[in-house]
């Protein structure tokens, strides 16, 4: 057989023994609009040639086709769909030759709750939703248990920094024996984007709308506002360093004050000039000391916290712009400089990447 049949018969036995991946997108918002259009792009290359989509649902809708669903007109096929939308019908949807993964693009407490099972039925669970690992230490220990004994990964790398490489850093720094300090960073992208753009001349209230228009917060600023998106990050954090911290063990200090909190949502931006005060004094605060506003999660020594910072303006945490997340790691390598973490934190295509790169990597390990 000549050199070049050889090559093609290598790879057409590579081929067969790595059919595509059979994949569940869960989830059709904006990180999930972008996963499929990143998987639409992919189509005809390599990277289109190991997932396949075979079921794509929404909280209402479901659609399922076991040949394979173009990414392309996924959008349309779930739109026309008659099948409801249910978790049980995924097992199902998922059978077949190759990996199988479920890719979760959802904030649903439900599919958190479905993360282990679909684990110790070897389905390999990717995931940008922070309820599954930010949120019970109980639900926390079922995943990491069920993919330790399993033969399916958890991928978690969009749950914290949309795909920035800090649980692995983290993981790696601890294969390698090292041991973490301290954990300290800017984990909203929201938040930084607030604070990277706060100059204490315009009001804070009207930075907030623009913010939300823009769709950099959650429709419901308070959602950001109150330091509790950050609270699940810091937790997934920690709980990846090794400290097995519980959801009441952060102390978090929010910005939304108690007569914002009580508020409906359609009540909210009437009364959002309740933050103005508040926030121009501590900006002129920490203007007088040459320092800047960031709100920040720390964790050292087992202690926990989230809240509004002022920093040296030399600080590791006070540089950054735009949407950028900043984290610093202190460890046995790391301990008078810390490793810096830093890129963009929140945004649809950036999430997708970090989805699919944990999609492509399990899928084929």
């Amino acid at each position: 057989m000549s050199a070049a049949a050889l090559d093609v018969a290598r790879a057409v036995v590579a081929q067969t023994r790595h059919a595509p991946a059979r994949v569940a997108l869960l989830g059709t918002g904006t990180v999930g609009s972008a996963v499929l259009a990143r998987l639409a792009a992919w189509q005809g290359n390599s990277l289109g040639q190991r997932l396949q989509l075979v079921h794509v649902a929404n909280s209402r809708k479901s659609a399922s086709d076991r040949s394979g669903l173009a990414p392309a007109e996924a959008a349309q096929r779930l739109a026309l769909a008659p099948q409801r939308s249910s978790l049980e019908t995924i097992d199902a949807a998922l059978k077949g030759e190759g990996a199988r993964v479920v890719i979760d693009a959802t904030a649903s407490e439900l599919v958190a709750e479905r993360h282990a099972h679909w684990l110790q039925q070897g389905i390999h669970v990717v995931t940008a939703c922070k309820i599954g690992q930010g949120t019970s230490l109980s639900r926390w220990r079922s995943i990491r248990t069920a993919a330790a004994i399993g033969s399916a990964g958890y991928g978690d790398s969009a749950t914290v920094g949309a795909g920035l490489p800090l649980l692995r850093s983290l993981r790696e720094l601890q294969a390698g024996g090292d041991r973490i300090h301290a954990i300290a960073g800017v984990l909203s992208g929201s938040l930084a984007w607030l604070f990277n753009h706060y100059d204490g001349m315009r009001p804070f209230s009207a930075l907030v709308r623009q913010a939300r228009d823009a769709g950099y917060t959650e429709p419901d600023p308070r959602d950001d506002l109150s330091g509790e998106d950050v609270r699940r990050k810091l937790l997934i954090l920690a709980r990846s360093a090794g400290v097995e911290l519980d959801a009441c063990d952060v102390e978090v200090t929010s910005l939304v004050p108690p007569e914002l909190a009580i508020l409906s949502r359609e009540a909210l931006d009437a009364a959002l000039p309740a933050l103005d005060a508040p926030l121009r004094d501590r900006y002129a605060s920490a203007y007088k000391r040459h320092e800047k506003l960031r709100f920040i999660a720390r964790l050292q020594d087992g202690v926990a916290r989230v809240g509004l910072e002022s920093l040296p303006a030399d600080h590791p945490l006070a540089g950054g712009a735009g949407t950028d997340n900043r984290v610093a790691i202190w460890s046995d390598r790391y301990s008078s400089q810390p490793l810096v973490i830093q890129g963009p934190g929140a945004g649809a295509e950036v999430t997708a990447a970090g989805l699919l790169d944990d999609a492509l990597r399990l899928s084929h390990r």
